[in-house]
């Protein structure tokens, strides 16, 4: 064998040996490389009217795809003439079909508009002309995956408007086209305009950034800063979700820091102590709030000012009911019943009704003292039982929580009220406490203000507490109040209606890193496609995905370093600050 190669002489190896397939079988409608399936689509019909990034569904697929665009641009002359010999051709048929009386086709109507339209564009030059081409290729391992991933990818077509065409008896040429080669021997085009073609560019991002606001991060799609004034849309409440240590109350302490500079007050409820140094380097007011603290809450303040039309005692007795839930454990009916009059009566004897308690002094209103020796007078089985059930709020270990005036002043434009030292059982009623007499001494004074609250699921465990903050969230557009909620427990607030709605009357949503039991609950609540999924399981601290209004973008936190020191709970940097 003259040709074969000498024993001792290594086989030179090609390019094209070293990338070319061990086997290659091209069938009627798929094509197979070594142990890979490939079918390809060619795109014939598109929708008439399209939008920017209207082919995101393709390029969001929750399979891989290989997507190929070929763009051809047209010389104008030859177009113009040809639109003038179709314009003449489609007016010509329409008049004949109105001379014999028949009903004209409404699709050659559209068509002779549309020709119009675009005639008169490349006249003035506004636009230009191009033929266009889609194609996609399908690869799977087997044949029955190919088969239903073909299926997804026609309907998924469709939902757009997109008729997509099975490249039969072409499957070689048609896989060529997805390939990085540049080429094109299918040759399925389709004209377009310039502004037609721009919509088809698929990777569009969208941009979080307004004139003013706060700087909440970088735009991970394409490095633009992420500005944005939450009190300009419908609502200025904000939600926060991420597991712990992914950065949520980092986050938080950003936005209320920058916030503050731009001239926004600052309410915080703080159950673990994570904002005391930021209180103190901004001169806040950093109040510890317990049994023992010189610090005291009255539940049953009532606003200076009632809105007119409102019963603001009313308001207050229903709220009062709620707090006394969580003080007393549950309530029957007739337990309800006798607490609903034994707090009328509470107020009526400091002289307040419906009708008077208008620009009430603070010290004129009862205590929670009065309150238990108007349920210890009625002489009532039921009422005798809930005077013993609070009797140890007013006279034993618990005495002071709530049974002095109140003393606090809500004039420092950053305030942070700490339940740390308060045993977990009784965070949820001084949290509720406290959110109820902020939301006392706000509501008379029009002022642009954020309320944080932070670890919510505290509050959300009880009906009552979660009903409470419920509705601050609705009524707080009313009073220029931004409530941000964070929450880590994810499970247990999207398993009830009261934290769904939450999520829906907050504009602003942040969704940081998640726990992978939790991901297809987060998914299905805010619609998230399978890359949205990965991207927050996979998030390093401070990424995620930032919801304003109806857009939404990958965020990455970023802070000075003058602010990382002063919002930074890492312990050993902490320790590293301290020279331990």
């Amino acid at each position: 064998m003259p040709n074969a190669p000498h024993p001792s002489r290594p086989i030179k190896l090609t390019f094209s040996d070293a990338v070319a397939p061990l086997d290659l079988e091209v069938d009627f409608s798929f094509l197979r490389v070594n142990r890979n399936f490939y079918r390809t689509f060619f795109v014939s019909g598109y929708p008439r009217f399209v939008e920017p990034n209207w082919l995101e569904p393709l390029v969001d697929f929750e399979y891989s795809l290989l997507v190929s665009m070929f763009i051809y641009p047209i010389q104008a002359a030859g177009i113009l003439d040809e639109l003038k010999r179709k314009i003449a051709e489609m007016e010509a048929t329409i008049q004949m079909d109105l001379e014999k009386g028949h009903i004209v086709d409404p699709a050659i109507t559209v068509a002779l508009e549309d020709a119009q339209a675009l005639q008169e564009q490349l006249v003035k030059g506004a636009e230009r002309f191009f033929q266009y081409g889609l194609y996609v290729t399908v690869p799977a391992s087997d044949t029955e995956k190919l088969r239903d991933i073909s299926q997804l990818v026609k309907s998924t077509l469709g939902s757009i408007s997109i008729t997509a065409r099975e490249t039969t008896l072409q499957m070689m040429e048609g896989f060529n086209t997805t390939l990085p080669l540049g080429l094109d021997p299918l040759y399925m085009m389709h004209n377009m305009d310039t502004t037609s073609l721009a919509t088809t560019f698929p990777f569009a991002s969208s941009e979080i950034t307004s004139p003013e606001g706060v700087v909440y991060g970088i735009n991970q799609h394409n490095d633009s800063l992420i500005i944005f004034d939450r009190f300009s849309q419908e609502n200025a409440n904000s939600l926060v979700f991420a597991t712990s240590g992914a950065g949520k109350s980092y986050l938080v302490k950003l936005e209320v820091l920058r916030s503050l500079m731009l001239g926004t007050e600052v309410i915080i409820i703080d159950p673990e102590r994570e904002y005391a140094d930021l209180a103190a380097a901004v001169g806040g007011d950093y109040i510890n709030f317990s049994a023992s603290s010189p610090v005291k809450i009255n539940p049953f303040d009532l606003p200076n000012l009632a809105e007119e039309g409102e019963n603001e005692l009313g308001r207050k007795i229903l709220t009062l009911i709620a707090f006394l839930k969580l003080v007393l454990g549950d309530l029957n009916p007739s337990e309800q019943a006798i607490l609903d009059r034994a707090l009328n009566t509470t107020y009526r004897l400091k002289g307040i009704t419906g009708k008077t308690h208008t620009n009430i002094n603070y010290h004129d209103v009862p205590l929670m003292e009065d309150l238990y020796k108007v349920l210890v007078g009625m002489e009532e089985p039921i009422a005798n039982s809930l005077g013993l059930r609070l009797e140890r709020f007013i006279k034993g270990s618990l005495a002071g929580i709530f049974s002095a005036p109140s003393n606090i002043d809500l004039s420092n434009p950053f305030i942070v009220f700490s339940v740390r030292e308060l045993p977990d059982q009784l965070r949820p009623l001084a949290m509720h406490l406290i959110l109820d007499f902020i939301w006392t001494r706000i509501t008379h004074s029009l002022k642009k203000r954020i309320l944080v609250v932070d670890e919510a699921w505290y509050m959300m465990k009880f009906p009552d507490s979660a009903a409470f903050l419920v509705e601050m969230v609705k009524r707080a557009r009313k009073y220029y109040l931004g409530v941000t909620t964070i929450n880590q427990d994810v499970e247990d607030f999207l398993g009830q209606d009261r934290g769904k709605e939450i999520i829906a009357n907050s504009a602003l949503r942040i969704l940081l890193k998640q726990a992978p039991v939790s991901i297809e609950k987060i998914g299905a609540t805010f619609n998230l496609s399978q890359g949205e999924k990965r991207l927050l399981l996979s998030a390093g601290v401070g990424q995620g995905l930032f919801f304003a209004g109806n857009n939404h973008v990958a965020i990455q936190v970023v802070a000075s370093k003058e602010e990382h020191k002063l919002i930074s709970t890492n312990p050993q940097e902490i320790l590293a600050r301290q020279g331990k």
